[in-house]
């Protein structure tokens, strides 16, 4: 699992059918601190998570093809959560 921070949003015209009706979803990776690693991801959003939300990251395929009840979804990292605070 990953902490992290949303800072933008994927648009595309073209794109495999999988992901209709999902947005992609820019993550900046941060320690739980909230400190940015420099690092970042692309990850499908299963939560609504929005602009600036600090979110957490399932990054492993078969996992992300389970939370969208896939078998061969083309897709490695999923949000599946919103975090209000980390303690």
């Amino acid at each position: 699992m990953i902490i992290g921070r949303v800072v933008g949003e994927i648009h595309a015209t073209i794109k495999h059918s999988f992901y209709d009706g999902k947005r992609l979803l820019v993550i900046e990776k941060t320690l739980p601190s909230g400190q940015p690693t420099g690092d970042y991801l692309i990850a499908a959003d299963s939560v609504g998570a929005g602009a600036d939300e600090t979110v957490l990251v399932l990054d492993e395929g078969n996992g992300a093809r389970q939370v969208f009840e896939s078998k061969d979804g083309p897709v490695r990292s999923v949000v599946v959560g919103i975090i209000d605070d980390v303690v």
